[in-house]
């Protein structure tokens, strides 16, 4: 893979940004603690939802010479919009979006960067050109149904525009990396010179994963590789973490596909009563072949 290990000084890595007001599903200012953009290294920002359940998502930036790259774009109006704010903070053109799988909670505020190419694998690029299933999206997360109505009606995900399936050099300071696991076609962006990995849902620290479109012992080997990229791993749900988590991680999946979770570390883990019996079902019908959706997770969804 291309690699850059020039570390750089960016004039715009440190500069204040401005805390934008927090509104609910409906478009409502609110007075709840508002997200920031946390420095993670030189010019490198993460922007982390608390939590990181069902629905709430973490995101990224990175300042490049030639503008920004945004990495994921979060799902509601009520999360995209003040990430965007912020983001416009920086001062300076957001250049790409990177999405690093389709699913919605990642996906929903495209629309927010509209001067932006959008660059995502083809497997994510596929889903995203069929119509958004909204009933199975408020059957799972409720509570953002206001929020998935303005976003059918107001401001749809953007399509993607470029299509990436092998690794790839974005920038001087941005590697986009293929992987599968979680999905069929996951992206991780790399920040070398800065030691950050993005990784989209291929981690979730303090979080139970959900592997319901995905391949769970593909994905315990793939982070055999991962964690050797960087010591900062921005995950797709919860903090920030590194390879301490990341095996934590590897070692659940491993029991996810052996049909039986023993205590561990993740027993703290948040949704662990709902997305335990999808994984383990989704790891069953992967030993008979069987690559469709769990029926666990078509209940979650309505469709049964």
């Amino acid at each position: 893979m291309p690699r850059d290990g020039d570390r750089r000084q960016h004039d715009h890595a440190h500069r204040r940004v401005p805390r934008p007001e927090r509104h609910d599903s409906s478009g409502h200012v609110t007075n709840a603690p508002v997200c920031t953009l946390h420095p993670v290294g030189d010019g490198v920002y993460a922007w982390l939802q608390p939590g990181g359940e069902s629905g709430v998502s973490n995101a990224g930036v990175i300042v490049d010479d030639d503008g920004l790259t945004v990495v994921d774009t979060m799902m509601v109006r009520s999360q995209w919009e003040p990430f965007a704010a912020a983001v416009a903070g920086l001062g300076l053109a957001v250049r790409r979006v990177v999405l690093t799988h389709a699913h919605i909670d990642h996906v929903g505020g495209t629309t927010a960067f509209r001067n932006a190419m959008i660059l995502a694998s083809s497997y994510t690029g596929a889903l995203l050109d069929q119509e958004m299933p909204l009933a199975a999206y408020k059957a799972f997360m409720p509570a953002f149904t206001d929020g998935f109505d303005d976003l059918a009606a107001n401001a749809p995900p953007r399509p993607v525009s470029h299509l990436v399936d092998d690794a790839a050099q974005l920038t001087p300071r941005v590697e986009v990396l293929p992987a599968t696991g979680h999905t069929g076609g996951d992206l991780m962006v790399l920040v070398e010179d800065a030691d950050v990995l993005f990784s989209g849902d291929l981690c979730f620290f303090g979080v139970t994963p959900l592997a319901f479109q995905g391949d769970l012992e593909t994905w315990a080997d793939v982070l055999d590789a991962l964690v050797e990229l960087a010591s900062v791993i921005v995950p797709g749900h919860g903090p920030i973490g590194g390879a301490a988590e990341v095996r934590e991680l590897q070692a659940y999946l491993r029991h996810c596909v052996e049909g039986r979770i023993p205590p561990g570390p993740w027993d703290t883990w948040l949704e662990r009563a709902e997305r335990d019996p999808i994984n383990i079902e989704k790891a069953e019908m992967l030993r008979r072949d069987d690559d469709g959706i769990p029926p666990s997770m078509l209940k979650a969804i309505g469709l049964t």
